[in-house]
């Protein structure tokens, strides 16, 4: 049967909700690094998506290949790589995500040099900050808005340094007043944002502004709307988040 471009990404919108609804908050600890395989050949441009829980939606780690949906999630990685590969066939374009729920940055760096910079990529996409607060709060680790911001520069400047020419961007930590969302997380979340921004104007880095997005958002729907627990995207946060990508970043 097929697909117009329209049913096929709002099927891979479905496939999110099942994911999303399976993740109520960050899985605590949960490190398992991504599956490995014998040599491929190399695409002439890859994208990799790094991040926590809102990057890994449920991503399959039997799955290593690049642009396979298992191994994409059912998230924006899914949605922006379908878009790109079905407008650009002949593209020579891997997709991966590596992103693995409950991660913070000293996760990420633990990781940096198997799940990112063995890689390659020439396009690197983090999301991450949510948990280095959120975990903070139920008393699971600790961390200053000092510490995330010079672990998240020299992530980026360890990449910059490896990857000669790489494509850096950073999406911007968000959260919306809801579920799980109260008024302990302020100001200091506003404060790791504001340190996502610098992080990437040092890297020289595109930024992807989702705070505004999802707060302008919200006035036409209900905050829950865009993200059920306040923290992880619902379908049509996920679907906008893959929107301002694109227009941000013009893969």
């Amino acid at each position: 049967m097929h697909l117009s471009r329209r049913d096929f990404i709002g099927q891979a919108a479905a496939f999110a909700a099942l994911g999303a609804a399976g993740r109520p908050g960050p899985r605590v600890g949960h490190a398992t690094t991504a599956v490995t395989t014998g040599a491929q050949p190399r695409a002439k441009e890859t994208v990799l998506f790094q991040g926590d829980s809102i990057t890994d939606c449920g991503r399959s780690r039997d799955v290593a290949a690049p642009n396979r949906a298992a191994a994409l999630g059912t998230g924006y990685p899914l949605l922006i790589a379908s878009e790109v590969l079905a407008e650009q066939p002949r593209r020579d374009i891997a997709f991966f995500n590596r992103g693995i729920s409950g991660n913070r940055v000293p996760d990420l760096t633990a990781r940096w040099q198997a799940d990112t910079l063995d890689l390659r990529p020439d396009v690197l996409s983090v999301l991450i900050g949510v948990n280095d607060l959120w975990h903070k709060l139920m008393g699971q680790s600790s961390g200053t808005v000092a510490e995330y911001e010079s672990g998240y520069a020299a992530l980026l400047s360890q990449a910059s340094s490896a990857l000669p020419g790489v494509r850096l961007v950073v999406l911007e930590p968000f959260v919306l007043r809801t579920g799980a969302v109260t008024g302990a997380w302020f100001p200091e979340f506003d404060e790791r944002r504001a340190a996502a921004r610098r992080v990437a104007d040092a890297a020289r880095a595109t930024f992807v502004p989702l705070q505004g997005m999802f707060e302008r958002l919200s006035r036409s729907a209900p905050p829950e709307y865009w993200a059920a627990d306040g923290v992880h995207p619902t379908p049509a946060g996920h679907a906008e988040i893959a929107r301002l990508w694109r227009q941000k970043v013009r893969l």
